[in-house]
């Protein structure tokens, strides 16, 4: 028998012997030419997420979480999972609230990302047991300069490392055994990791270690060599915490994907974009923007470092998106503010090929971050994301296909309203905002009339250049105007045809009706109600 007939009479006999569940794909990231995809059941997969609250995490809650995945049209819940909760005693699991958060998943049609609040959650140790908690010479804390405990736990403890993973492989065979379908895309090892206060541990071990040349694995990533204030300079304190966080997070991670190989991402608490690397604020050690690559080189098993977004600024928003769009780190936004405010950047967001984003702080708890997010999660607030997974709920795979495979461009109201512009091809895009629906705003016949949104941060749009003059663009509370980026002289542009519609699952256009004369005159104007139009566009002379 040949080496290819034996591999595939092998295959069959597996196949038979495998139960039929076990035949679907587990979730993973593909990636190719810079793009990203979540595939789920063998297929592509926006997550169109919401993320609820800390403490929502009981089956007595869980009642009054599905009503707002409801509402909102998300097809992804994000929830903790609490290392105290399942191991409350050293040794005794208990994972009666997953059974009760699958089958409430199942029933709901509703995927989940399980975030593993454990040595980090928010930096602190909160959600670890209360035998982890008090037994601060098994399980150290950080130190300070002067030698003092801090409230975080040490990166260096292998003893909290070794039963941290412990739990996290249990909780991972429990999903193994008992979620074949699949329930579960994705794990979140760890929430927001790191330090506040301090830019790392002061122990008399990591002292040691940082007066060292950082680790060859580390030199080899980034050319860097020396100690860690050589290679590092003024981030160097930052760096080394980000490293050593990374390793520890990734070999739980690591132990993890060993029983159930699952796509795994760290959240950012971040810094300011624009501030000096490690000045900006943030948590030292965590995936902050100015050491993601420490964390690349650290952390392989963890598929992506993802940006927890709290920055109303559009500016700063679009900035932090454009740092975590990479060709090795698909932008993922695990968390953003659920003002309504917050809901604007899903274009820019998708723009930038999110393959997920999730706001905060989603059920009906009637708990409020504010200032973070919102002070009232009321209708009004819930309906600026409803409205735009709504439009997205019945294509979202198809859009990730489409967006995966063609340049793409999103812009969201800025803090002056000015307009934002993109060059695609031999055309320029722009988006514009206040307009009315029918003539220009500076005209001289238009009445000097305040326009409902001048005041409030909504709208934006999204643009996927499918050929070299068709466009699909979706928006809200936007125009956008498609004109050529240099014309030939004598050279006009026209919009061709103008199509409202859906994407068909294979990613074809299904047209529901054709804008033109008012719809079309004055630009494409788009109303609260998001729309996907596929737009067709050509020069005359």
């Amino acid at each position: 028998m040949t080496a290819l007939l034996w591999r595939c009479a092998m295959a069959a006999l597996v196949a038979l012997a495998t139960p039929a569940f076990a035949q679907q794909p587990l979730p993973r990231i593909e990636s190719e030419n810079g793009k990203h995809l979540l595939m789920v059941d063998g297929e592509p997969f926006l997550m169109l997420g919401a993320q609820a609250h800390n403490s929502s995490n009981y089956p007595s809650v869980l009642p009054q979480v599905w009503p707002m995945m409801e509402r909102l049209h998300a097809n992804t819940l994000e929830i903790p999972v609490a290392w105290e909760q399942i191991e409350p005693e050293e040794g005794r699991f208990d994972f009666s609230y997953l059974e009760a958060l699958l089958k409430g998943a199942r029933e709901q049609d509703m995927r989940l990302v399980l975030l593993w609040f454990a040595t980090w959650k928010n930096t602190g140790p909160s959600y670890a047991p209360m035998w982890v908690k008090t037994d601060t010479k098994r399980f150290p804390r950080m130190r300070t300069p002067e030698g003092n405990l801090h409230y975080a736990l040490s990166p260096h403890s292998r003893s909290t490392l070794e039963a941290d993973k412990r739990a996290f492989v249990a909780l991972m065979r429990w999903l193994r055994e008992n979620d074949p379908d699949h329930t579960v895309i994705m794990v979140q090892p760890q929430n927001e990791a790191g330090v506040y206060g301090q830019k790392r541990d002061h122990s008399a071990e990591a002292d040691a270690l940082f007066a060292a040349p950082i680790p060859d694995e580390l030199a080899r990533h980034n050319g860097k060599s020396g100690n860690w204030r050589e290679a590092f300079g003024p981030l160097a304190d930052s760096a080394f915490n980000a490293w050593h966080t990374a390793r520890y997070i990734d070999e739980i991670a690591a132990a993890g994907q060993q029983v159930l190989d699952l796509p795994m991402y760290a959240n950012a608490a971040l810094s300011d974009p624009f501030a000096a690397p490690g000045e900006g604020g943030g948590a030292s050690g965590g995936p902050d923007w100015p050491v993601i690559d420490v964390w690349k080189a650290a952390a392989p098993h963890i598929d992506l470092v993802a940006p927890d977004i709290y920055m109303r600024d559009e500016r700063q928003a679009a900035e932090i998106m454009r740092l975590y769009t990479r060709p090795d780190n698909p932008l993922m936004i695990p968390e953003i503010g659920n003002a309504a405010e917050y809901a604007r950047l899903w274009w820019t967001a998708l723009g930038h090929g999110a393959i997920g984003f999730a706001p905060f702080g989603m059920d009906e708890t009637d708990y409020s971050n504010f200032p973070l997010g919102a002070q009232q999660l009321d209708d009004e607030t819930v309906e600026a994301f409803a409205s735009k997974y709504r439009l997205f709920a019945p294509m979202a795979g198809a859009w990730a296909r489409v967006a995966a495979q063609n340049p793409t461009w999103g812009a969201a109201k800025p803090a002056d309203g000015s307009s934002q512009s993109t060059v695609m091809g031999r055309w320029k895009a722009t988006v514009q905002y206040g307009e009315w629906q029918f003539g220009e705003r500076d005209a001289a016949w238009m009445p000097d009339t305040p326009h409902p949104t001048d005041c409030k941060s909504v709208g934006g749009a999204v643009i996927v250049q499918t050929g070299a003059d068709e466009f699909l663009i979706a928006g809200s509370n936007a125009r956008v105007r498609i004109a050529l980026a240099e014309a030939k002289p004598g050279e006009s542009a026209a919009m061709l045809r103008v199509e409202e519609g859906m994407l068909a699952e294979d990613g074809s256009f299904v047209m529901r009706r054709v804008w033109n004369g008012d719809q079309t005159d004055h630009g494409l104007n788009f109303n609260s109600q998001p729309v996907l139009l596929k737009v067709t566009v050509g020069s005359y002379q």
